[in-house]
């Protein structure tokens, strides 16, 4: 069991490494240049599995989820509450699944690094959290749904 603060701690430390591994699939431009640097690590490093070139399809799928994922990202840094790491934590045990899905249907195993990471998170944004003494059940819900105070 943690301390809200900690959690919160947690939540925007998940939502930084967010930020910073998909700010680059957010755009076209900045897409080919990390699919290029990926690529390169992939033959650097002699890794087994597919990386194709993408088409623009895939671009597009790789533009729409660099940018939900660089607006939720945000959202977390500003407003690191506790709902909002249980969702993230929910987004992340999908995304491992379906990273591993992949890398069982011959994609790179690059991508088992970006697992590893939602993994990570995942379990940490899944910790109890301990709540105020009085009224632990009240406390627990209005951590998990109030909103900022003005």
């Amino acid at each position: 069991m943690i301390d809200s603060q900690t959690y919160r701690r947690i939540v925007r430390a998940s939502a930084w490494y967010d930020l910073v591994v998909t700010v680059g699939f957010a755009t076209p431009w900045t897409f080919a240049a990390v699919h290029a640097i990926l690529l390169w690590t992939i033959q650097a490093l002699q890794l087994p599995g597919a990386f194709p070139a993408f088409d623009p399809v895939h671009m597009l799928m790789a533009n729409l989820l660099g940018s939900v994922v660089t607006v939720w990202a945000i959202l977390r840094i500003r407003d690191p509450r506790m709902l909002y790491g249980r969702y993230d934590a929910v987004a992340r045990i999908l995304f491992a699944t379906w990273q591993i899905y992949a890398v069982m249907h011959g994609a790179s195993v690059i991508i088992l690094g970006f697992t590893a990471m939602e993994l990570l998170f995942g379990v940490l944004e899944c910790l109890r959290v301990q709540t105020s003494k009085s009224g632990a059940g009240a406390g627990r819900l209005a951590s998990l749904s109030a909103s900022p105070q003005s």
